[in-house]
């Protein structure tokens, strides 16, 4: 398949950045860069968002200073990558192909792999496939095996409000573009701060702009395409994950229970988990200083 990389102007407010575009098996993949060492060292840091956000999940998390380039992805079906994307075709292992197709094309040959939510889950089956490139994983709130298992098994009412969100995403995306506009205007109201306090352990301690961003961030179809493919995936695939694993959980998390965190710890020594105090499922939000340094922890092989 042949490669065409499309630079262009990084958005407003966010000069460090470069917006590049590259294609893949699934659609076109927007990528955010913040440039460390450049391309040339071969090596990379790279943000996986989940279901329900973009690149711009990770913004607090990023610094300028030295170190490897940062890559910030949009997923296809997500953010800038939805114009194009075949959902359909969107398996764990088809976006994990995704992005490691985005890698090779910019010239990167190791990647230290960060990911949020589904994004967490998309990075662990990289390592599991990818094992010589993948240098580590930290997973923020990875959506595993009690997400999985609650898309399968609806009726033992495991993790309730994964359960709604997923009924809400499933209802808006018959509508289309019409039910993905009516979620980004009721997150222009205080409705929207009242449906997603679930997610945050001091949800009046979250600025307005992050619960608009959320609703702008909403693609139910994509939402809804992610949750088959968690459904579908083989969890034991996870056992072929050689590389250091940090998994990290907010204490109030209401789709990451801790059970998943010591299941994953059941992979081997490899494999550390934390869980930070007065945090639900956006860490990056309420607890960015903790979750940067977890983050920005060296970890080798």
């Amino acid at each position: 398949m042949s490669t065409e990389v499309q630079q262009r102007t990084a958005p407003s407010g966010v000069t460090a950045l470069r917006r590049i575009t590259v294609p893949t098996e699934l659609g076109p993949c927007t990528v955010r860069v913040r440039d460390g060492m450049g391309a040339e060292s071969g090596k990379a840091h790279v943000y996986l968002h989940g279901a329900a956000g973009s690149w711009t999940t990770f913004l607090p998390l990023i610094a300028d200073g030295p170190g490897n380039d940062r890559l910030l992805l949009d997923l296809p079906g997500w953010g800038d990558s939805t114009q194009g994307a075949r959902l359909r075709n969107a398996s764990v292992e088809a976006m994990a192909s995704a992005v490691v197709e985005v890698l090779t094309a910019l010239g990167y040959r190791e990647w230290n792999m960060v990911g949020h939510s589904m994004g967490g889950f998309i990075a662990l089956h990289v390592a599991a496939a990818w094992p010589k490139q993948t240098v580590s994983v930290t997973t923020i709130s990875a959506t595993t095996f009690g997400v999985s298992a609650a898309i399968r098994q609806p009726w033992r009412l495991r993790l309730p409000y994964f359960a709604g969100m997923l009924l809400l995403m499933r209802s808006t995306a018959v509508f289309g573009h019409a039910g993905m506009t009516l979620i980004r205007r009721v997150g222009t109201t205080p409705l929207m701060c009242l449906l997603l306090s679930p997610l945050f352990a001091d949800p009046a301690a979250i600025p307005a702009s992050v619960i608009h961003r959320l609703a702008q961030d909403a693609r139910p179809a994509s939402f809804r395409a992610a949750a088959r493919a968690a459904a579908l995936y083989d969890v034991n695939q996870f056992q072929n994950i050689s590389c250091p694993v940090l998994a990290i959980r907010g204490d109030h998390d209401v789709f990451t229970p801790v059970s998943d965190l010591e299941r994953l710890a059941t992979l081997g020594a490899h494999v550390r988990t934390v869980t930070i105090p007065r945090c639900g499922h956006f860490a990056a939000v309420e607890q960015p200083d903790a979750v940067r340094g977890l983050v920005d922890e060296p970890r080798q092989r």
